[in-house]
């Protein structure tokens, strides 16, 4: 994967924005394999990637991560690159045995922001090597979600297509505000000053860093737990961007971009996964804002003894990227990362460990059959951290599927997959 980073006496000419590099499929490659196994295919549109090794570019140069890091520490660089880590999972694992369960398949779509070339897509194994701890478990409460939003109501009103000035979120057609971002509670916005309704690939987009001014592009929202995003063009990138949002129009006037299909922000998911947090810290699970920025910054607050609903969606009626299916990816943060430190790019208080590079992934989507397949596994591609509690699905799953500390993940070092049939609940469970 390559990360890109740009120096900030550069950045600062850029004002608010970072214009965003394209990045496309299997164009200029820019990882290293760590070995030759060719690339499987199965059916579900399944893909092997190997594992690949992250290298850090300013401008056309490669720096060191050690450089890269000192860099970024010392405020001389700024990462503008976003990675969403993406997966499509592998047939459903038999009922009645684990022995023969196989790893879970999983692909990372990589999307870098520069001025300049395109990257591709690579993903992910490792083996982890915790410590173990034990913490009575806490009372349970009530369900929450992310405490210190925007406040969302109406989340089932119509959105007054073409009204809404763009300096304005939509919190009350249930639109969820992410203050924490200073993005005007938006959770990511991608320019696009010579765009046309007409236009079905994008060639010009700027990623922006700072609350908007009403600028004409796209400007992706968070939903509430459980509900996803309903919105975004039919156009993408023109090298592949997904692209997310309502439009902000030349006159500054917010517009719906799947209005033929609904004109609500949000969605509610398929129902039956629940994360219930029986730890006595709390930590935080967070979403790519996908399509869009794909950034993690869709943010669960998974508190002591709380228990939030984990959105999931039907791959074939859900966003298409370039004609394939797509899946919901979440990062897990590890203890006492709430999702205002851990939903975004960056952590200041444990810059290696969490946000991008949190340590591990849950991938999650249902198939053209009605079975939800459900994913955890290391963010290997990218982070050498590891995970401090365990993670348990237990219900309605096909096989076992789990990580425990000290011991890693079961079946294999690249993670798990189960099953859900349609209709049935699981409970991913954080335990100490």
């Amino acid at each position: 994967m390559k990360v890109t980073i740009m120096n900030l006496a550069i950045a600062a000419s850029l004002g608010s924005v970072a214009v965003a590099q394209p990045h496309r499929h299997g164009h200029h490659v820019h990882h290293q394999k760590r070995d030759d196994s060719p690339f499987e295919k199965r059916d579900v549109v399944t893909t092997y990637v190997p594992a690949t090794v992250t290298q850090y570019m300013l401008g056309d140069h490669q720096v060191t991560p050690e450089e890269a890091q000192a860099g970024l520490d010392k405020g001389l660089y700024v990462v503008v690159g976003e990675t969403t880590p993406t997966f499509t999972p592998p047939p459903a694992p038999a009922v009645t045995s684990t022995s023969s369960q196989e790893d879970g398949v999983f692909i990372e779509k990589v999307t870098s922001s520069s001025s300049s070339s395109s990257t591709p897509t690579p993903s992910t194994t490792s083996t982890p090597e915790p410590t173990t701890t034990s913490t009575p478990e806490p009372k349970a409460t009530q369900s929450t979600t992310y405490p210190v939003s925007g406040g969302a109501t109406g989340i089932d009103a119509d959105f007054p297509d073409g009204e809404i000035d763009c300096t304005t979120f939509p919190s009350d057609y249930g639109a969820l505000a992410l203050d924490y971002l200073n993005l005007g509670g938006w959770s990511g916005l991608q320019y696009t000053p010579s765009y046309s309704v007409l236009d079905l690939a994008i060639s010009y987009i700027e990623t922006g860093i700072s609350k908007p001014a009403g600028q004409k592009g796209f400007y992706s929202y968070a939903c509430p737990a459980g509900y996803v995003k309903s919105q975004w063009p039919e156009s993408q990138g023109n090298t592949g961007q997904s692209i997310g949002g309502l439009f902000c129009n030349g006159k500054g006037k917010l517009e719906l971009t799947r209005g033929d299909v609904t004109k609500k922000l949000c969605e509610k998911g398929i129902p039956g996964i629940t994360i219930k947090n029986k730890m006595s810290s709390g930590t935080s699970v967070c979403r790519t804002d996908y399509p869009g920025t794909e950034n993690m910054v869709i943010p669960i607050d998974a508190t002591p003894g709380s228990s939030t609903n984990l959105a999931n969606v039907a791959s074939n009626n859900y966003y298409v990227w370039q004609g394939k299916a797509t899946t919901l990816q979440y990062y897990v943060n590890k203890k006492g990362v709430n999702a205002e430190q851990g939903c975004r790019w960056t952590c200041a208080e444990d810059p290696k460990g969490c946000g991008n590079w949190a340590p591990v992934n849950i991938g999650v989507g249902e198939s053209s059959d009605g079975i939800t397949y459900l994913s955890i596994f290391p963010n290997a591609a990218i982070s050498t951290a590891v995970l401090d509690f365990n993670i348990d699905i237990t219900g309605d799953n096909s096989i076992e599927c789990s990580y425990h500390v000290g011991k890693g993940f079961s079946g294999s070092s690249q993670g798990c997959t189960t099953g859900i049939p349609s209709g049935g609940s699981v409970t991913i469970t954080f335990s100490d």
